[in-house]
């Protein structure tokens, strides 16, 4: 069965980032179950905790699978560390070559040691909150507001949408 409402939030701070989310998408629909509805724009952003490190760029990528959560996660981070990804288990929000997050899957909650659905910083993150507007502004988030009314309460101040 095609889960068609899975949204996955990408991001880059190291290399050449645009690249590198754009490959990423190639990536992941290279994959045989899974396939792309539709991809936002790109944004740079000022990054979250230290902040002695590049912007980031970060996009939102809609798609469809037949993948689970946790088969979709595997995907995600082998595509992570195919960009070398590095994993430092006491530092977060270093900077990353490629961090690919799944935000939503359909209407599932997954809450385990390694996967959290929805994303547990969704609502705090406009660089995630804006390009997942720009795909789907109509959408309802899993606690039932709709998604621009989470947009409208964060602030866009460190956000711009690259052309």
């Amino acid at each position: 069965m095609m889960h068609e409402h899975v949204f996955l939030g990408l991001g880059s701070n190291m290399g050449n980032s645009v690249r590198t989310l754009q490959e990423a998408v190639d990536s992941l629909t290279a994959d045989e179950q899974t396939h792309l509805v539709a991809l936002s724009s790109f944004y740079q952003s000022a990054p979250m905790g230290p902040q002695d490190q590049p912007d980031y760029i970060n996009a939102v990528c809609q798609i469809s699978t037949t993948h689970s959560p946790e088969a979709l996660l595997s995907l995600c981070q082998r595509i992570e560390n195919q960009y070398g990804r590095e994993r430092h288990p006491d530092e977060r929000w270093g900077p990353r070559t490629l961090d690919v997050d799944i935000l939503l899957f359909g209407e599932e909650a997954v809450n385990t040691p390694d996967l959290t659905i929805p994303h547990a910083g969704l609502a705090d993150r406009e660089f995630v909150l804006v390009p997942l507007f720009e795909l789907v502004p109509s959408l309802i988030m899993p606690n039932g507001q709709p998604l621009a009314k989470w947009v409208s309460a964060c602030s866009l101040d460190g956000l711009r949408r690259l052309r």
